[in-house]
């Protein structure tokens, strides 16, 4: 690698406050439903089952899009892909506005889940366009925050908008952020090699690794290779947790604590501070250590390794006294989540060519999918016949150490696929 001096210039990391944004309001669009879920099951009389079959459909068409959109940038790159998925999105979200019932829900939740299946593909590859490897996973934990900042300001101004103008409000005036980002984004992003305001001293830090020749890859040979099945299996093992907050943490306080929707703020916002320092910390903990020497391999499981523990006690937040021990504990679970998967993300940036990233990381989405219509097929019937999250959150307690070691047995040490025969590998 060749020794290139830090630059001074910032443009890079305007592309990641960006990124940054679009996360946030992805999350704000996708958690306006789970916070008003108390009050409109209460309203329109849904059921837990049917509030499971609305986050299981979601996950389906999440998934699927995943692939297609991974697939996708990798073909019109990220600025492209980017604006196809807000603007989906965006239709879906608003859409809500017009349903009632779950069934109804549906409907409009289905274009949402296929726009936001483009959020993670398009900001990885944008990510790997505008950042060296040595910086990747840091711009990784950097936006992957953007999600714990919508979970913060989702119960914080969701609520406000529906006591005072009514719920479908809170679909309106949020879908208009979206619209107001992807003018921006369209405004400003371009490949850095097309960006006239950056500088030469930037660029060359940006393309401190090599780039390889773009070439068609078929998926036989992706599900050939090691690396594919490694990260698959741990966005398989990983994502369900993740879902599972995301859709239910506001039922669980409702039903554990009594709080109601204008009160979900301080605890949500608690529990999603914590993930926001983990989410940092995460990628930064991996940087370090390879700025320490550490090997590509050794610095990104050491870092999954510390995240992983943070995960095990969530296993007894149903037992807390109160119910701000339950918050730390579900935070320090959503800190540890967020340090492991800024760390589980750069993997197809850290072993893949650039353009082969995006198929990669849509298969890995499909796995995480598949994973989360398992769990809340779970959470669903478990909160419907028991009435208890301890078995969920005993799941999500031992999720993480499992998702390493299966990593690690299918990916011993990070190896690097090269473009001259996808079958060979050079050592990471």
């Amino acid at each position: 690698m060749t020794d290139i001096p830090k630059p001074s210039g910032k443009i890079r990391w305007i592309v990641c406050a960006l990124l940054f944004a679009a996360v946030v309001l992805s999350y704000i669009d996708r958690l306006v439903l789970p916070t008003l879920k108390p009050d409109l099951q209460q309203r329109y009389g849904w059921t837990e089952r049917g509030y499971a079959d609305l986050a299981i459909w979601f996950q389906a068409g999440y998934g699927i899009a995943y692939v297609l959109f991974g697939r996708l940038i990798d073909r019109i790159g990220a600025r492209a892909g980017y604006a196809v998925a807000v603007t989906l999105w965006t239709i879906g979200h608003v859409a809500h506005i017009f349903f009632t019932s779950t069934a109804g829900m549906l409907i409009a939740r289905i274009p949402l889940a296929l726009g936001e299946a483009g959020t993670f593909p398009a900001a990885i590859a944008a990510t790997n366009e505008w950042f060296p490897k040595k910086e990747r996973a840091l711009a990784i934990g950097i936006f992957n925050a953007g999600s714990n900042v919508g979970a913060i300001l989702t119960p914080l101004i969701v609520p406000v908008i529906a006591v005072t103008m009514g719920w479908r409000w809170a679909f309106i005036l949020t879908g208009l952020l979206s619209v107001v980002w992807l003018a921006a984004w369209l405004g400003f992003y371009r490949r850095p090699r097309e960006k006239k305001s950056l500088s030469a001293q930037e660029l060359a830090w940006i393309e401190t690794d090599p780039v390889e020749e773009q070439r068609p890859v078929k998926w036989t040979a992706l599900f050939r290779l090691r690396q594919t099945w490694a990260y698959m299996l741990g966005r398989f093992l990983i994502d369900p947790v993740w879902w599972t907050f995301l859709f239910w943490l506001p039922d669980f306080f409702n039903k554990q604590y009594g709080v109601k929707m204008l009160d979900f703020g301080p605890p949500l916002v608690a529990v999603y501070l914590l993930a926001d320092v983990g989410s940092v910390a995460g990628g930064w903990a991996s940087s370090r250590f390879m700025g320490r020497g550490w090997s590509v391999n050794r610095a990104r499981k050491s870092a999954m390794f510390l995240a992983a523990l943070c995960a095990v006690p969530i296993a007894f937040a149903t037992h807390a006294p109160n119910m701000w021990v339950a918050v730390g504990l579900i935070g320090l679970a959503c800190a540890g989540h967020q340090g492991f998967s800024a760390n589980l993300y750069a993997l197809p940036g850290d072993v893949f060519p650039r353009w082969m990233a995006g198929s990669v990381i849509g298969l890995g989405g499909l796995a995480g999918a598949i994973g989360g219509m398992m769990m809340a097929k779970f959470a669903g019937t478990i909160l419907e016949n028991i009435g208890s999250y301890g078995p969920i959150f005993a799941v999500a307690s031992c999720a993480y150490l499992v998702a390493l070691c299966a990593i690690h047995l299918v990916i011993p040490r990070y190896q690097v696929v090269t473009t001259a025969g996808i079958g060979r590998v050079e050592g990471a």
